[in-house]
């Protein structure tokens, strides 16, 4: 179990300081679970993987390239960030907001499509929205940052 959860932090490349904050748990405790001390509830490991998890910045850095290419297998292009990820404000518990303009011809099936497989490739939430219906002065346009 202790092996468990320090290789989960280390395959997730965390030091104990940054999952105790990323969690919400204390630094020792983190340690503690690690060397066997002490036992985490369920839901203890729970939070403990779930602040493992990339944040939505991260997981875009990551895989960015992909994305893009994902996005133009749908139709669409023009790929942006908003809200707290492109803010650089996400936590372990947000999404990746992403803008992105379609074609005349791709529809609300081929973006929510779009919107599983972005979650499957960078392994958090994602809500897409079409830059055709907002606005030219919404907040969304306005604070939208290239992918």
């Amino acid at each position: 179990m202790s092996e468990t959860l320090r290789e989960l932090r280390e395959r997730a490349g965390l030091s104990q300081s940054q999952l105790a904050r990323r969690s919400g748990v204390a630094q020792p405790n983190v340690a503690a679970y690690e060397s066997g001390r002490r036992n985490p509830s369920a839901a203890m490991l729970g939070r403990l993987r779930s602040a493992m998890r990339p944040l939505p910045h991260e997981a875009l850095e990551q895989h960015r390239d992909e994305l893009k290419e994902l996005a133009a297998d749908y139709g669409l292009n023009n790929v942006r960030v908003f809200g707290s990820a492109g803010q650089g404000t996400d936590t372990t518990q947000s999404d990746l907001d992403i803008l992105v303009a379609r074609s005349p011809d791709v529809g609300l099936l081929t973006i929510a499509e779009f919107a599983f497989a972005a979650e499957q490739l960078l392994g958090v939430p994602v809500d897409v929205v079409t830059d055709g219906g907002l606005p030219a002065d919404h907040p969304i346009l306005r604070s939208a940052v290239a992918a």
